[in-house]
């Protein structure tokens, strides 16, 4: 069951992605008992981690944010968060049974780098779970978040909408770099219309885009059309 409290704002650390198909994700991804050794990068104020966290799991988190690190660290006692990024992970190698990332891949600039340094530390037989968005979709999505945020002027131009998500991906360009990289990818079809979305979707579209949800719902596109992508990448 979602957990309102946790979607109450949008763009809040705690809450960033849709946190109810992210659980469901790692239920899918066999998460959904311990014991694991597990790194989130992008670990924020430690909601994920938390939830590992109770599942039995020995969790660590690395974050940009010196805040949100050291909120996570007094609100979770036993949970390891430090400040890091994650095309250097500061761990030795082969420390960690699963990698996770939500909403994450698409902000490091030299994805090269991060899946190198993410298969340094995963151990042989672990995996690499990521989220992220679609760049055919996400590209309007912020073009239409950062007019409703600015409310007047032109509409910012294309690279100045990517330099925070300075990393999109379509279905086709994640399976070739994770290739590149030496991983298998593995995409996992999750619904993600539920009342995070419908709310986020009626947030920036008004009354008119929960009534075109009914007419496209994106849980039924095929999955290199899908608004956000959901894998599993296995080293080859």
């Amino acid at each position: 069951m979602i957990d309102h409290g946790l979607i109450s704002q949008e763009w809040n650390q705690v809450a960033w992605g849709n946190y109810e198909t992210n659980l469901r994700f790692l239920s899918r991804a066999g998460l959904d008992q311990g014991p694991r050794r597990i790194l989130e990068i992008g670990c924020g104020r430690g909601a994920i981690l938390s939830f590992l966290q109770k599942l039995g799991h020995a969790v660590h988190g690395i974050d940009l944010d010196p805040k949100a690190v050291l909120e996570c660290n007094d609100s979770y006692p036993g949970i390891e968060a430090q400040v890091a990024s994650g095309d250097a992970l500061p761990f030795e190698a082969h420390m960690f049974d699963v990698v996770l990332s939500l909403d994450v891949f698409e902000h490091i600039r030299d994805s090269n780098r991060h899946l190198r340094e993410v298969r340094r530390v995963l151990k042989p037989g672990g995996n690499y779970l990521l989220q992220t968005p679609n760049k055919w979709t996400n590209i309007p999505f912020e073009m239409l978040r950062q007019w409703k945020k600015f409310h007047t002027g032109p509409i910012r131009s294309y690279r100045t909408l990517t330099e925070d998500h300075c990393a999109l991906h379509s279905y086709a360009e994640l399976k070739a770099r994770f290739s590149r990289n030496g991983f298998e990818l593995t995409f996992v079809d999750l619904p993600v219309v539920n009342d995070y979305f419908k709310a986020k979707v009626r947030t920036y579209m008004g009354p008119l885009g929960p009534a075109l949800l009914t007419v496209v719902n994106p849980d039924r596109l095929p999955m290199f059309l899908r608004t956000n992508f959901y894998a599993l990448a296995a080293p080859r």
